[in-house]
Formats: C-alpha cells, structure tokens, sequence
C-alpha cells in the first residue's frame, strides 16, 4: 500500500471513530444533543468537530497552557466542551439544549467526556496510531561504575 492511501485510509478510519462517538454521545445524551434528522447531519458535524480538533484545538491548548499545567491536564476537557459549543455555532442544525435553555455548557461538557472516552477506546481497539500503548522491552541488566548505571530519560 502506498503512503498516500495509508494517510487516507487513516484519515477514513478517524472519522469513522469520531462520527460513531459523536453518535453514541448523542444516544447517550438524547434529550440534550441533537443533530437533524439526517445522517448527513451527523457526517457533517463529525468531519467539521475533527477539522476543529486538528486546526483550533491546538491554538486554545497553546493559549490555555498555564491553566493546563495548573489543572494537571483537566482543563483539556473544557476546551473539548468549548469546541463542542462551537460547532452549535457554526452549525445551525447541531443543538445542545437543556430544559428549555438554547445551550447547556454542562451537557456540552459531559458530551465531550463521552465522545473523548470513546473515541480513545475505540482508537485502541482498532489498532490507531495516533493513540499507542507500547512498552519497552527489558534490556541487559546495569552494572555499577563504568558510566553503565541506570539513565533517566527525560
């Protein structure tokens, strides 16, 4: 197979898990997050959320870095929340609603958590590079002196 049809089929293979996320977070949370009634819809804002995760998801991590380090990681989940609500924005037939408010950062919040925790679970099981659980193999043994002790890789 050439590099070429490897990026693509890998490209195919994440939308895929992203639309099948964004699907189950959906059933999950179907009083609060919809789509439309078309499976079109749900491509659509499936493709666009990922075209959000590889272009402004980087910006607002860069941005929010020291929240980021002071939350040890968690503030991610709010920026996915925030790319969430963006995509209400940007498409009109994508809601998230809550007891007759037009937009709940809440469910906004706890779709991201479903879609985030589903899409790592399935990358894992399809084999995904993009999420890689690996271990090194045990070397030879270090024997003290000589510059042949242990090494921290940092």
């Amino acid at each position: 197979m050439q590099l070429g049809s490897k990026k693509l089929l890998r490209f195919l293979q994440s939308w895929i898990i992203n639309t099948v996320a964004v699907l189950l977070a959906v059933i999950i949370l179907r009083n609060h997050i919809s789509y439309g009634d078309k499976v079109a819809n749900l491509l659509i804002a499936s493709f666009l959320l990922g075209i959000l995760n590889a272009f402004v998801r980087p910006i607002l991590m860069l941005i929010a870095l020291p929240l980021l380090i002071f939350t040890l990681g968690l503030f991610t989940l709010v920026i996915n929340a925030l790319l969430l609500a963006l995509l209400t924005v940007l498409l009109p037939f994508f809601k998230i609603t809550s007891d007759g408010v037009n937009f709940s950062f809440g469910y906004a919040f706890l779709g991201a958590i479903i879609i985030g925790v589903i899409s790592i679970s399935l990358n894992i099981l399809t084999g995904n590079p993009a999420v890689k659980v690996s271990r090194r193999p045990p070397g030879p043994p270090k024997t003290p002196g000589g510059g042949n002790g242990p090494v921290i890789d940092v």
